[in-house]
């Protein structure tokens, strides 16, 4: 919960990726205080989002680069129940610094070793790595999307880190693009060059989302019942 010292190392990422050409800098979610809502200074921390948030949209500015940072947590007062209620909130931002969009994140944090089964990870301790990388890839096939994933990674050298890392951009055809990043579970930056042909070809060829379209592209389960009718 060092939110200073997470929110230096994010702007550090930051500033190096636009100065690299970068359009587009993403960062993993609860970037700044992780999610540690039992403990005592969680929400008082949770308290300074406005802060961090108006220096990314500056950030954004100052270095011509859009940004989603990650998730951020926010704590707003509960106008139904009294006290206060924790948000966590995706944002895109621009190169001028204005919100694009915003989201809720309504999950709890994925993306550790620990997500896994206690069963997974005696057959596999790198099950949820395997995990992640076949469904990260499966899913841009699915939806001849690509899918940039931003995922926390420990720190450099350490041999128990519960961080997965394994952050990459995920594209038809090719997989997992971000050699700096994509196979390690350590901190760290990918710049990834993303040709969207690559999305615009695998719709072609596997026409997802013009089947999708169709009225008729759902299957329809069937059953007959004891006395013979059919029903949906």
């Amino acid at each position: 919960m060092q939110i200073e010292t997470n929110y230096a190392k994010a702007a550090q990422f930051i500033k190096d990726a636009a100065s690299k050409g970068a359009q587009l800098a993403v960062l993993p979610e609860y970037h700044l205080t992780n999610w540690v809502p039992d403990d005592p200074k969680f929400s008082d921390l949770c308290g300074q989002w406005e802060i961090y948030f108006s220096k990314y949209r500056t950030l954004a500015k100052d270095y011509n680069i859009c940004l989603v940072p990650g998730t951020i947590v926010e704590r707003h007062q509960d106008e139904e129940g009294g006290g206060h209620k924790l948000l966590n909130v995706a944002y895109f931002i621009d190169n001028k610094g204005e919100i694009l969009t915003r989201a809720l994140e309504l999950t709890r944090p994925k993306g550790t070793i620990s997500d896994c089964s206690e069963y997974g990870l005696s057959v596999n301790p790198g099950a949820e790595a395997l995990f992640l990388d076949s469904i990260l890839t499966s899913r841009t096939f699915e939806n001849t999307c690509a899918v940039v994933f931003a995922n926390a990674g420990g720190p450099a050298g350490s041999s128990n880190s519960h961080y997965a890392g394994m952050s990459r951009v995920a594209v038809p055809f090719l997989g997992a693009l971000g050699e700096e990043t994509k196979d390690s579970s350590e901190e760290g930056m990918s710049i990834v060059d993303l040709d969207m042909r690559h999305v615009e070809e695998a719709e072609a060829h596997y026409k997802i989302r013009e089947d999708l379209a169709q009225q008729d592209w759902y299957y329809v389960y069937r059953s007959r019942t004891m006395t013979g009718r059919e029903e949906l």
